[in-house]
């Protein structure tokens, strides 16, 4: 098998893995990303983006990846596709196991991202991307003064749903079991007047046509009988996200819920690895900031393997 070695290795080739290896080829170290599928991950299957700056309204997601992506390979990183099953951090050199070989790396980044929570209602997979979303944050501005469904009841949901009470005219909150009587953020929520909650209401179906969402059908424990509301938008939230960290064999610290802890400068607990983007499991899962953590690790990167005191600033003076 053949045995490739490199300066940096980075697992991952979504927007915080691109940004990343953009940054640490232009400063002239060898980079190799390995990615298992460029079609997979959040920011692939986003229909339209809205909020990277400098960005067209009508770029798709996975348009601005494959930017991205051309972008670092412009620069001379080496792009592959790779599935790793399994990583050692012992020792300088850091060794990144594939099907397609072995890499021998100085510096590795994870940035394997978050594996999303399967489709588990009729009509969700069909109208992802268009009009069911998994991103208030996102999306929420596409639904001004338009009813919105938001499903789910843990914090994620509500939190969401506080976001989309800024745009749509109705939010139907729509939850298995009724939020507990001390949950304060579930009380701040229902006391908006654009909120319409369904306790003890079990989502069946996301009806739709060719222009995306048209309503859902719902049922409450306590009736035989289907409802149907129309809704121009479906925001899903029932298991979250998971952290894709299987590979690491518990070589690097994990928190409670399972992203990679890192400090300020996106390193974590085993030195010469560094964590970026969606596996760290931050609340703010957007493409501004999973770059934003590329750019960081990649300076640091410079900085580890060029045994320099101080981070060098990359900028092109003209």
């Amino acid at each position: 098998m053949e045995t490739i070695e490199t300066d940096v290795a980075i697992i991952g080739g979504g927007p915080a893995g691109c940004t990343c290896a953009l940054y640490t080829a232009r400063s002239d170290l060898k980079t190799v990303i390995l990615d298992k599928n460029p079609a997979v991950g959040a920011l692939a299957v986003t229909h339209q983006i809205a909020n990277y700056p400098g960005v067209s309204t009508e770029m798709s997601g996975e348009a601005l990846l494959d930017l991205m992506r051309e972008q670092a390979i412009q620069y001379g990183t080496d792009y592959r596709r790779a599935q790793v099953f399994g990583v050692d951090v012992n020792g300088d050199w850091k060794t990144v196991y594939t099907p397609e070989g072995t890499f021998k790396a100085r510096a590795l980044v994870l940035a394997s991202g978050a594996m999303g929570r399967p489709a588990s209602f009729k009509g969700e997979s069909e109208f992802l991307g268009r009009g069911v979303s998994y991103c208030a944050t996102c999306d929420g501005a596409f639904y001004r003064d338009k009813e919105v469904a938001v499903i789910g009841v843990n914090k994620e949901a509500i939190e969401e749903a506080q976001v989309l009470t800024k745009f749509a005219s109705t939010v139907h909150w729509i939850t298995s079991n009724d939020p507990k009587e001390d949950d304060l953020h579930s009380k701040q929520l229902l006391s908006k007047p654009n909120v319409k909650h369904w306790g003890k209401t079990r989502l069946m179906l996301i009806e739709g046509n060719e222009g995306g969402v048209t309503g859902i059908n719902v049922k409450n424990r306590s009736s035989e009988d289907k409802e149907f509301l129309k809704v121009d938008g479906v925001f899903v939230y029932m298991s979250g996200s998971k952290p894709i960290t299987d590979f690491l064999g518990g070589q690097v610290a994990l928190t409670e819920d399972g992203g990679v802890v890192v400090d300020d400068f996106m390193a974590t607990t085993s030195e010469g690895v560094w964590a970026i983007g969606d596996i760290r499991n931050t609340p703010f899962k957007q493409a501004v900031v999973a770059a934003s953590d590329g750019c960081i690790a990649a300076m640091a990167i410079d900085k580890f393997i060029n045994s320099r005191k101080s981070i060098r600033v990359d900028w092109v003076h003209s």
